[in-house]
């Protein structure tokens, strides 16, 4: 059993009459396209953090500093 709020608790019923399912079928493929939405994130986050960095800039060059940037 899951307790829900009145105002969603009605949400749901009227969507799952629009879409001809279940309450209960309903919540499966929500929950699944969460789950499923956190995996992809995940994944993605992974492939990125395991490419090696890369310079901006050569080793020999300083950076500017900011009055030079907006010309103070």
């Amino acid at each position: 059993m899951i307790t829900l709020e009145d105002n969603i608790t009605q949400w749901a019923r009227a969507l799952t009459a629009k879409k001809n399912t279940s309450l209960s079928r309903l919540l499966g493929k929500l929950l699944k396209e969460k789950m499923q939405q956190k995996e992809g994130y995940e994944i993605a986050m992974q492939q990125y953090l395991s490419t090696p960095a890369t310079a901006l800039k050569s080793t020999t060059e300083n950076y500017p500093n900011r009055d030079s940037l907006y010309e103070r």
